[in-house]
């Protein structure tokens, strides 16, 4: 992190391995609150010596990406700033309200501010985890991590402790959002264990490559060796574009990050396609197919989609495998997703379901009403007419039913083709060309996977629609972003149409200080 000053970086005591009063290795208990007020109070001490014009503090889980961060945060000349932190969810590094009680309380000012709608440095009750302080200023001589306040009556909990101190002292704190400055993991509860401290850790990695370069580890940290697997999967399989670089090296990255071998599969490209090869492998497009918005017919790119995928099928019978997942390159991981997805396969082996497809990541189409829970099985429900192939787990029997159907010669997009085969489509011109219509398939719920991008955002790329028609050389789809609806984000599902049957219950919030968001 650049800074045009000298600095001096301090590191003080040592952690214990367990404290005699948690109830987890998670747990905030009141001896590792003192403890972690103690080092802050000793570096602070430390800064003053030293004649510190500013002291900056960073959670070790903190990941600062903007190398200005540090001149930024100087440059507002305010006596405690922080800036705002991003995560996976709302929680951030910040309050915009406070009860009497020194408890955390929602405010309508939050989430503009969270979500970047306002933007610049706005006074609040709460920073904690990355901060600055000006020492400079007479009135912090008066600020202190510990002990407490003579005064001091709220929770024992370091962050509202100092938020005192500065009320006490007259010192107001402010959130500056003007820019993206890093990321901050979500507080994990007092149970949990170091191993999801581990993976919440991975996905704030993973989430910062959707966009960006990855981060890289020090030279000065050793890391531990990692062993890769497929999860218990007979293959796991990730298609990309040879053209599509960038996705491969950030899908490669993301799932190394998540101990996920993988083995790469070339995508037939939609552009090196042409009528010859089309006649080759005898594709006729099905009778009457259209987009269902933009009305157009079938494209190279959907037909180069389609057949990486069948190809994925082919092998799955010739090599005999059992169960595979098939990945694309555009994927967004949800926090835990190796953990999630392994209890979900092993839940599904326990209840001897009979399966051929499961969908972990799709776009649900009938938001009318839920789809059916399956019994027994939690986080897992009978699928829908459903949009994308972002990710799916294959079985042999059903590798089998899709390329029986011999769907060559009646094409069309490869995600109205399953819905068709699992008898869920809404259009019944399109499932006569199809007997027998069997193919038992269900979905992970919540979904487990989502797009990187979607349609009209910075950095979405369409390789299917963005192409020519299927059997002319010569002319080009005439593509338009409003009309492709396809492509757009997952739209609202009321209440009475949620798969509630199948949902997890939530685990109770049980601190006010760390996990209100």
């Amino acid at each position: 992190m650049a800074s045009d000053a000298p600095t001096h970086p301090i590191a003080f005591g040592w952690f214990p391995r367990y404290y005699s009063d948690e109830i987890g290795p998670k747990h905030w208990s009141n001896s590792r609150f003192s403890h972690v007020m103690k080092l802050r109070q000793t570096a602070l001490k430390t800064a003053r010596e030293k004649w510190a014009d500013y002291i900056l503090f960073v959670d070790t889980d903190n990941l600062l990406t903007n190398e200005q961060t540090l001149n930024l945060m100087i440059a507002e000349n305010l006596t405690v700033v922080a800036p705002m932190l991003d995560s996976n969810t709302l929680y951030s590094n910040f309050w915009c309200g406070m009860t009497p009680q020194g408890y955390y309380r929602r405010t309508p000012d939050y989430v503009p501010i969270r979500e970047w709608k306002h933007k610049g440095c706005y006074p609040v009750p709460m920073v904690h985890s990355t901060f600055l302080i000006d020492l400079r200023r007479e009135a912090t001589k008066k600020l202190a991590f510990y002990p407490p306040h003579p005064d001091y009556t709220w929770a024992f909990d370091d962050i509202i402790v100092f938020a005192f101190s500065c009320k006490v002292a007259e010192i107001q704190m402010y959130i500056c959002n003007r820019k993206r400055y890093g990321y901050l993991p979500v507080p994990l509860k007092a149970q949990q264990s170091l191993q999801e401290d581990i993976e919440t850790f991975v996905h704030v990695l993973i989430e910062r490559m959707i966009n960006h370069p990855p981060i890289e580890p020090s030279s000065n940290v050793s890391t531990p060796v990692k062993h890769l697997d497929k999860m218990g999967f007979d293959e796991i399989f990730m298609i990309n574009l040879k053209r599509r670089t960038d996705r491969r090296q950030r899908m490669l990255r993301t799932l190394y990050e998540q101990d996920i071998e993988v083995k790469v599969v070339d995508a037939v490209d939609g552009k090196a396609l042409n009528t010859s090869h089309l006649k080759a492998l005898n594709i006729e497009m099905l009778p009457g197919y259209h987009d269902p918005y933009s009305g157009r017919i079938l494209t190279r790119g959907e037909i180069g989609c389609f057949l990486s995928h069948y190809y994925i099928w082919k092998e799955v019978i010739d090599r005999g495998l059992q169960n595979v997942l098939v990945l694309e390159d555009d994927n967004r991981f949800q926090p835990h997703f190796r953990r999630r997805m392994t209890k979900l396969m092993e839940d599904i082996e326990e209840n001897q379901l009979d399966w051929d497809l499961i969908y972990v990541g799709r776009k649900r189409m009938q938001v009318d009403h839920p789809e059916k829970s399956v019994p027994g099985i939690r986080n897992l429900v009978e699928a829908d007419y459903s949009y994308w192939t972002l990710a799916y787990v294959l079985s042999q029997q059903g590798a089998k039913k899709l390329v029986a159907a011999e769907p060559f010669g009646k094409m069309l997009p490869v995600d109205e083709f399953l819905p068709i085969m699992y008898n869920k489509h809404p259009v019944e011109d399109y499932m006569k060309f199809y007997e027998p219509r069997d193919l038992k398939a269900f979905s992970v719920e919540p979904l487990l996977i989502y797009p990187t991008h979607y349609t009209g955002e910075p950095g979405y790329v369409s390789d299917t629609e963005t192409s020519i028609i299927w059997d002319n050389d010569e002319i080009q789809t005439d593509w338009n972003r409003n009309l492709s609806r396809k492509t757009r984000e997952q739209g609202e599902i009321g209440a009475e149409a949620q798969n509630t049957e199948a949902l997890q219950p939530q685990t109770p919030i049980d601190t006010a200080s760390r996990d209100e968001l």
